[in-house]
């Protein structure tokens, strides 16, 4: 339980006291408790998760998931001229230019080359593994 969450509460609590003496109207009560609750529910969620994030990984880093906030759109960008660019193909382009490439045609062509295992080790030497 977090300050958030208790002062949701006593506000809950509140509402109910000013809806039985008249003071409060029922929608603006139910939308009280209806926040409350759904606050109540995120927290124990979330304690659940962490009590059981050794037996459950993969509710963990779902919920994780999701909760990530990530960006799809990338902004404006200025070309070396000075002229901003709006649209997703000449944005490309300024990007394509501005990055060096890392890996070209010939790079690919020439696989890298491997050493026989040593005898008894199981692996290769210069083996990313």
């Amino acid at each position: 339980m977090n300050k958030e969450l208790l002062a949701k509460l006593k506000q809950k609590k509140e509402a109910y006291r000013g809806w039985k003496q008249g003071q409060v109207a029922w929608e603006e009560y139910r939308e009280i408790v209806q926040v409350a609750r759904e606050q109540v529910r995120k927290a124990l969620t979330e304690l659940n998760l962490a009590r059981d994030v050794k037996g459950n990984k993969k509710a963990f880093y779902r919920y994780a998931g999701d909760r990530r906030q990530t960006r799809e759109n990338v902004g404006p960008l200025q070309k070396e001229a000075g002229d901003l660019v709006t649209w997703d193909v000449e944005k490309a382009e300024v990007l394509n230019d501005f990055l060096p490439q890392s890996s070209t045609a010939s790079t690919l062509a020439t696989p890298p080359k491997l050493q026989k295992a040593k005898a008894g080790t199981g692996r290769m030497k210069n083996h990313p593994l």
